[in-house]
């Protein structure tokens, strides 16, 4: 299986890459870990690209990320799931202000090595209004509009929990068909 996790920064995407990559055993590969070096340096493109790339090769995977830079077609076209968080900008702030306390001088999980956490006022206007531009909103429509047979829209996180706890009541009915 192959699942692409697209949607606004801040809503949610890396931590429901992780839990799907879990449930289903599949490597998780975090765009921001291809984008970035230690400190926030950003990586040479093309050595980013290849870190795509080969992660692309594998039988099945969870990409967490928008960056068009690295094959986002190939990426949304390959996948068998697209899961898009459009969260409000609200919600996005409040739980990237939440990440941030949590995280505060040091790295999560899904970052760079040397990337610690940080909410300063140009994440703070990504998070608000660039992120959110008119170019912006129209790229996930015409995702939308492209694989809506592969389209998994969350809005909210009511939604997104009750869409991981369908996965994993299917995950169990599955594997206790195998079992028998």
């Amino acid at each position: 299986m192959k699942i692409a996790v697209i949607g606004y920064s801040g809503s949610g995407k890396s931590t429901m890459s992780r839990q799907l990559g879990r449930v289903y055993n599949l490597p998780v590969l975090h765009l921001d870990t291809a984008q970035f070096l230690t400190d926030w340096q950003e990586r040479d493109t093309e050595e980013a690209q290849a870190i795509v790339n080969k992660f692309l090769e594998n039988n099945g995977w969870v990409i967490d990320g928008n960056y068009r830079k690295f094959y986002l077609e190939r990426r949304i076209s390959e996948a068998d799931k697209i899961v898009f968080f459009n969260f409000n900008r609200l919600t996005c702030f409040l739980q990237a202000y939440e990440r941030y306390k949590a995280y505060k001088g040091k790295t999560r999980p899904d970052m760079a090595n040397g990337c610690n956490e940080k909410l300063d006022y140009e994440f703070i206007k990504w998070l608000l209004i660039s992120g959110r531009n008119k170019e912006q909103r129209i790229y996930f429509k015409k995702i939308i509009e492209k694989y809506p047979q592969k389209m998994i829209i969350l809005t909210n996180r009511r939604q997104a929990e009750e869409y991981f706890n369908s996965i994993i009541n299917q995950k169990v009915i599955l594997d206790s068909l195998k079992e028998r």
